[in-house]
């Protein structure tokens, strides 16, 4: 299950070693996505049955047929990579051995999305990426490994963040489907504190209020920066702007016309 690149190269490996894939859950049309690695033409190439979410839980239920000869008996386990939807209950159970999620953000300290935005916007100076069970709550599951790394918030975007962080994130994969391959199972440790970010804490930190001090614009201006998704924004006349400050634009532009 997911949509990213990353997701792509996941299943590839997943291929490669010989695992078979019953199905796979991507978007099939889906306007929003504009990077070319696309997991349901990465899916289609190797012949593998594509499906959406409610599709899959109305044939999970046995409230529809499949479309093509799927057959979900006998799964061993369910993997979310960056996949952007709740799970739900059928599905997290269907799996023999479970159901596990790759989560861009070290956990249990960042559930939830917005996580890049934050660790700039705060100036973490580490980063990190999780694999764990998956529970009916979003992203409070068992963890199976967290991998961290340094960073530097002053230099880092949202975008920019989300590229290194995915190298990261498939390393991460590999070394949890070979450790699962060769074992038959793998570690559980139960998660402890941490916080959750939301949708509303996502869109708020997003906005820039006017009393807002210059140094928080221009964080605020890094840790949102993800073209072609809305950045930090300020409204006038009721139309949201985006803003970028000189030396973000600099940065653009070396790389533009390098």
């Amino acid at each position: 299950m997911g949509r990213k690149p990353a997701a792509s190269e996941g299943l590839r490996y997943l291929v490669e070693k010989g695992i078979e894939v019953v199905v796979v859950v991507a978007p099939i049309e889906d306007e929003k996505i504009f990077w070319k690695d696309r997991l349901v033409d990465t899916a289609r190439y190797y012949g593998i049955p594509v499906v959406t979410d409610e599709d899959l839980y109305s044939y999970i239920d046995g409230k529809s047929v499949p479309k093509s000869d799927l057959d979900l008996r006998g799964i061993d386990l369910v993997i979310s990579f960056l996949f952007w939807r709740r799970i739900r209950k059928p599905l997290i159970e269907l799996g023999k051995i479970g159901c596990i999620n790759f989560h861009p953000a070290p956990l249990p300290d960042f559930r939830g999305l917005g996580g890049y935005n934050f660790a700039i916007y705060e100036r973490l100076h580490y980063w990190g990426v999780s694999a764990h069970f998956v529970e009916e709550s979003i992203d409070t599951g068992d963890i199976i490994r967290v991998c961290k790394f340094e960073i530097n918030p002053d230099e880092e975007t949202a975008y920019s963040l989300e590229q290194k962080s995915q190298r990261f994130l498939i390393d991460l994969f590999k070394e949890v489907i070979d450790e699962l391959c060769e074992k038959g199972n793998l570690p559980r440790t139960p998660q402890r504190g941490g916080r959750y970010i939301s949708k509303q804490d996502f869109e708020k930190l997003r906005k820039i209020q006017p009393e807002d001090a210059i140094e928080d614009i221009l964080r605020k201006i890094r840790a949102f920066w993800y073209p072609p998704y809305p950045g930090a924004s300020i409204e006038i006349r009721g139309r949201e702007f985006t803003l970028i400050d000189e030396k973000l634009l600099k940065e653009i532009g070396e790389k533009y016309h390098s």
